[in-house]
């Protein structure tokens, strides 16, 4: 899986090793109690944009993460 600016957020979580990284970054989705309703819509692009959080870096953390061997 590669996630982009494109992927929704239902695609992230769904992969347990995610969860630190958007912490790290500070992704509010997290605990905002709205977000559960709206996760197989909400792109992390958007995301992103509307918090000012570098989706770039981000999404290099993530890809890193989810890429590692086992």
């Amino acid at each position: 899986m590669e996630i982009t600016r494109k992927t929704v957020l239902a695609d992230i979580v769904s992969d347990p090793k995610t969860e630190k990284i958007l912490a790290k970054h500070n992704v509010p989705c997290l605990s905002c109690p709205y977000a559960k309703y709206e996760m197989e819509e909400l792109e992390l692009g958007q995301i992103c944009d509307t918090y000012g959080i570098d989706c770039e870096k981000l999404i290099e953390d993530l890809n890193k993460e989810i890429n590692k061997k086992k």
